[in-house]
């Protein structure tokens, strides 16, 4: 593990440690937030027992798609979006102003497009990370060095071709920023919208264990997600570093 790697660590493992000590001592009462040791004992109970892992499985299913979607097409329309100059000068204000829009006001029209199912949970979550790839796509190309681009009319690469042989390869950085906003954006759309408009996922296990004064519950679904997203950001962030690295000789 890099330097980096072991001040974060130890950094995570001192901030819970701090938790711990604060919630043993009274220092925060336990009907706020209870110990860090007791969420980890209680989530590896739900996976023992077994009893919530439908739920687990019905939100990751969820972000995957959301998240493989928005990815896709982000790319595909920051690249549209980028050759369309004027297009892209009408739109700059609405992706400079999306994420004020409050998503689940539309969960209604969501609903009667696609009816009672996960499809509308998947919309919004979409809907939440598309414009985050969209962005950093064009802040990509934008950075690619005109050269390239003569490189590509030089050997007559198709539209396609040159999108996906020469920007894609050289927006490398930016559009691994955007995945990784994706990938928070896909969780925060799924079960934000799983905690106030769904009868499954981890969103609404979330919001029952709330309602119903389970704390133990409750944060031990909250660690996992925490956990999990953590897990998957650090493995993108190290996925990108090689990258870098074997692009750069470094």
């Amino acid at each position: 593990m890099s330097r980096a790697g072991l001040w974060r660590l130890w950094l995570l493992l001192g901030f819970a440690a701090c938790l711990e000590l604060a919630t043993r001592t009274g220092a925060i009462a336990r009907t706020v937030l209870i110990p860090p040791s007791d969420m980890a004992v209680r989530l590896a109970g739900i996976f023992r027992e077994g009893s919530l892992l439908d739920d687990i499985g019905t939100t990751l299913l969820a972000v995957l798609i959301a998240f493989v979607l928005a990815v896709s097409t982000g790319f595909l329309l920051g690249v549209i979006i980028h050759a369309l100059p004027r297009l892209r000068r009408a739109l700059d204000p609405f992706f400079a102003t999306y994420y004020a829009v409050p998503f689940f006001v539309f969960y209604p029209v969501m609903i009667a497009i696609f009816g009672l199912s996960k499809l509308p949970v998947i919309a919004i979550a979409y809907l939440f990370a598309v414009v985050a790839m969209i962005v950093n796509t064009l802040n990509g190309i934008d950075r690619i060095p005109r050269v390239l681009g003569k490189v590509a009319r030089v050997h007559r690469l198709s539209w396609a071709d040159e999108a996906w042989n020469v920007k894609l390869p050289a927006a490398a950085p930016n559009l691994f920023t955007g995945i990784k906003l994706a990938v928070a954006y896909a969780f925060i759309g799924t079960i934000a919208s799983e905690f106030i408009m769904a009868a499954s996922g981890l969103g609404y296990s979330i919001a029952y264990a709330y309602n119903n004064f389970d704390n133990r519950t409750m944060y031990a679904l909250m660690l996992f997600v925490i956990l999990l997203v953590g897990a998957i950001n650090m493995a993108l962030y190290s996925w990108e570093k090689r990258l870098m690295a074997r692009r750069f000789g470094r």
